[in-house]
């Protein structure tokens, strides 16, 4: 079978892009003023890469290249992956979890993921506004996995409100279930890699919607009014796990080599 990274760019190219976009990062502080657009006053994020960038020159390279993997198994999942109703939320963590989260036996824990959508939806749709960056498929007509809405109902891209969604999602369940951390968070970052591969978000709004998803679940994790919520969505998990049965191996083994393919370094 072919594979459809193999006429993307090198993994020495990407990570080149990458350790650029480190080093940029640490000097933004210092370069903000210079920057096309000003960061708002209470924003956490830095602003997005400044139009010629080198940083966003990566953006719209990455963005061509990905377009290779329409209809792989990658795009089927990045397709299922921009589904954050709770109970298809949660099944996407079921490989991650090495049990069937069923949403119907879990009602604490669904209440917390809407809680802590709530929250994100509120953080990301401020930044959203003041960063006011286009989505990469305006202007033309490469293929994402997701129907096309008109421009003006396309929505702002930085940063990646479902990106921030599966990251906060995947810290809180990693706290829920500890002994399955490494294998939940690497699910999480892929939810929000799937937002690249389905030619929605820039890659830098993804790593901006890690940064938020972050800062959202720090404010809600500290919160003490969620305290008694996360008890019980952690014993509603503790009683699944003895009797839920195991994900389906074929989606699980998808959901790997996606983690192992991520299209910020491939191939």
């Amino acid at each position: 079978m072919v594979n459809p990274f193999s006429q993307m760019p090198s993994r020495r190219f990407f990570r080149m892009k990458m350790l650029a976009a480190c080093g940029l990062s640490a000097i933004a502080a210092t370069l903000a003023t210079q920057q096309a657009q000003a960061v708002p006053t209470d924003a956490m994020l830095a602003p997005p890469p400044a139009v010629g960038s080198p940083l966003d020159k990566a953006d719209h390279e990455i963005f061509e290249a990905t377009r290779a993997l329409k209809g792989t198994r990658r795009w089927t999942l990045a397709t299922q992956d921009a589904d954050l109703k709770p109970a298809a939320l949660l099944k996407d963590f079921s490989c991650a979890a090495g049990f069937e989260i069923d949403a119907a036996r879990a009602p604490h824990l669904v209440a917390l993921i809407k809680s802590l959508q709530a929250q994100a939806k509120a953080a990301v749709s401020a930044d959203k506004v003041a960063f006011a960056r286009v989505r990469p498929f305006v202007g033309n007509d490469a293929p994402i996995c997701t129907p096309r809405k008109p421009n003006a109902k396309s929505g702002f891209a930085y940063p990646s409100g479902h990106t921030t969604n599966g990251w906060s999602s995947a810290l809180l369940l990693s706290r829920l279930l500890p002994e399955r951390e490494a294998e939940i968070l690497r699910r999480g970052r892929v939810i929000g890699e799937s937002r690249i591969v389905c030619g929605v978000h820039w890659a830098s709004d993804v790593t901006a919607g890690y940064q938020e998803g972050a800062s959202v679940f720090a404010r809600f994790e500290t919160d003490p009014s969620t305290a008694a919520e996360i008890e019980a969505a952690r014993a509603e998990l503790a009683a699944l796990k003895k009797t839920a049965p195991a994900p389906d191996g074929e989606r699980c083994a998808i959901e790997l080599d996606a983690a192992e393919h991520s299209p910020f370094t491939q191939p």
